[in-house]
């Protein structure tokens, strides 16, 4: 009798240890582990000639984009997209380094991809992948240099043209060397599509949905000073905010509701927004586009957008969005007089009628007024000599520093 008890009790003292190992152990890999946060974006667009890749073109030749990331981590992984190729992509290789200024890496710290467990990589047509996770130290607000290797790709060519930041195109497999020095240099994005960084259990990303003005339209190329750019900033000096992570979507010339430059931010939306890793926020900056083009519409005897159907868009955006626990912050549409190719007095009627439901409606989580923000004080329908680039449309990078310094970073409070 005393031997079984012996026994029982030395069973329940190894499930006991066992059951605390286990927890500890689970609780281990929980805090080394921790979750996938988006750190950098990019939405794609079907290419066209006038953003075609320089000489040597993309048979045989080394390919190295820079990206500005947001937050940082010690293991990231990299997405690709083929989403507009009607035929295969393949990458041969593909290598991450930290970025030491123009084409130049720091070559310590550079590390080759693989993708479920190879080098070569062949995305199928309109999809994208994911890498496996790298171990790497990438800091917040660091330039990342992702390098790539391709030896033909399909006719149909996914980019970002407004990326404003250089890209370097070499004859060759050159994926690992220190610097590309007779490197051809573009202004594009191709095939890049994200970087994720492993992030603490708090962390959580923003999406910012919108056109030009949120692609960065004449802000200063490698400066990085779209209002993202200094939202990220922002964010990252505030300690109750720095595991932030802020996803660019916007697309130069992009509209709400109907196709203009890349597709409808409504089209879109799935794949920009609710396919991106760890989203917590989104902001939606959209509507000039569809407001500005009736113009053109007009003389195509075409129909455009009334404030009425926009408005029904924003209301179509918020409910997808929500239905995935996605806060929605509506920003106000800027000022544009004086943009003469755009500006029409039924058209800054509707901006105002738009601008005005924003911000009564209660349909937002919240409302972020760049309109007030960058507005001139004695003409409301134009932008401050401050903030305009000098088109009347596009803030300069002062500009898009007065749009980031508006918003509130309480917003972003876990």
């Amino acid at each position: 009798m005393r031997k079984n008890w012996i026994v029982v009790a030395w069973v329940f003292s190894n499930l006991f240890v066992g059951f605390a190992f286990a927890r500890q152990n689970k609780s281990t890999v929980a805090s080394e582990d921790g979750h996938w946060v988006g750190s950098w974006a990019s939405s794609p667009q079907l290419g066209d000639p006038a953003n075609a890749p320089p000489a040597p073109g993309f048979t045989d030749s080394t390919l190295r984009q820079i990206v500005h990331v947001s937050i940082g981590g010690k293991r990231l992984r990299v997405r690709f997209s083929n989403a507009f190729g009607s035929t295969a992509l393949t990458i041969p290789s593909v290598h991450v380094a930290l970025a030491a200024g123009g084409s130049a890496i720091k070559p310590e710290s550079d590390k080759a991809v693989t993708f479920h467990g190879q080098l070569s990589v062949t995305i199928s047509p309109r999809a994208l992948i994911v890498s496996d996770p790298v171990e790497f130290d990438l800091a917040a607000l660091s330039d990342l240099a992702v390098t790539i290797h391709l030896n033909g790709v399909p006719n149909e060519i996914t980019t970002h043209p407004g990326a404003r930041a250089t890209s370097y195109l070499q004859a060759g497999d050159s994926v690992s060397a220190a610097d590309l020095p007779s490197a051809a240099q573009t202004d594009h994005w191709y095939f890049l599509n994200g970087v994720d960084v492993l992030a603490a259990g708090s962390g959580a990303a923003l999406v910012t949905l919108g056109d030009s003005i949120t692609d960065g339209r004449n802000s200063t190329t490698n400066k990085n000073g779209r209002w993202p750019d200094d939202l990220a900033r922002r964010l990252q000096n505030n300690k109750s905010t720095a595991g932030v992570g802020v996803l660019n979507e916007g697309i130069g010339g992009n509209c709400l509701l109907h196709d203009c430059l890349g597709q409808s931010a409504l089209a879109r939306f799935d794949r920009d927004v609710l396919a991106q890793t760890g989203v917590r926020w989104l902001i939606v900056l959209e509507g000039i586009n569809d407001i500005g083009t009736r113009i053109a519409a007009r003389k195509r005897n075409e129909p455009f957008a009334s404030a009425q159907e926009l408005i029904g868009a924003y209301e179509q955006i918020i409910l997808r969005a929500h239905a995935h626990n996605i806060r929605v912050y509506g920003a106000t549409i800027l000022p544009y007089e004086g943009a003469s190719f755009y500006f029409s007095p039924d058209g800054e009627a509707d901006r105002q009628v738009i601008n005005q439901w924003i911000r009564t409606s209660g349909k937002f989580d919240a409302v972020i007024d760049f309109d007030a923000a960058t507005r001139d004080a004695q003409n409301r329908s134009r932008l401050s000599a401050t903030a305009d680039s000098g088109d009347h449309l596009h803030p300069a990078d002062k500009g898009y520093q007065i749009m980031s310094d508006t918003i509130d970073l309480k917003l972003f409070a876990k």
